[in-house]
């Protein structure tokens, strides 16, 4: 995936890019979506959860723009705050949870490094999910685990998502 590099703040700021992309100092980096595995599961888990949004206490954002530094910004698949809609039009406090739906030609290290970007900004809960297998792994200030039984879950507030609940086509 070529990235632009150059790219001034003020320009990645003022330019609307379909898909929007991430902007790491400098440099405009696409990210992978479109496949149809992809866009499925980021509706379906974004339609679950935003239908909970009173229950839960939350708000959904799917492709919101998340500055994680002062000149890094991501766009998870899936940002899930807690508290007020972000004033400006982009999240400048750690979202409450990013989840990451991988595509078939993500990298590991370009994941990772999103990963870690979300933690080190203090975002409490990352997920990261593969559409095709269903598995999946959260990541929190305790480490990383592998959802054995196919439930991601949250604590305060006490989100639960089983994913074979997710109806898939």
């Amino acid at each position: 995936m070529p990235a632009l590099t150059g790219v001034s703040l003020d320009e990645y700021l003022e330019t609307s890019y379909s898909p929007d992309c991430d902007y790491l100092e400098g440099e405009i980096l696409e990210r992978n979506v479109g496949e149809y595995d992809h866009s499925r599961l980021q509706m379906l888990l974004s339609r679950y959860l935003s239908n909970r949004e009173d229950q839960w206490g939350i708000l959904v954002l799917p492709e919101q723009r998340v500055q994680v530094k002062a000149k890094r910004f991501r766009v998870p698949d899936i940002t899930v705050l807690k508290g007020p809609p972000p004033t400006g039009g982009i999240v400048t406090e750690p979202p409450f949870l990013c989840i990451e739906i991988l595509s078939r030609d993500d990298r590991v290290e370009d994941t990772q490094d999103k990963i870690d970007d979300y933690r080190s900004f203090g975002v409490p809960y990352v997920w990261v999910v593969n559409p095709r297998t269903r598995r999946a792994h959260v990541y929190t200030a305790e480490g990383i685990r592998e959802v054995k039984d196919g439930v991601l879950t949250t604590r305060d507030p006490d989100i639960s998502v089983a994913l074979s609940e997710i109806e898939s086509r």
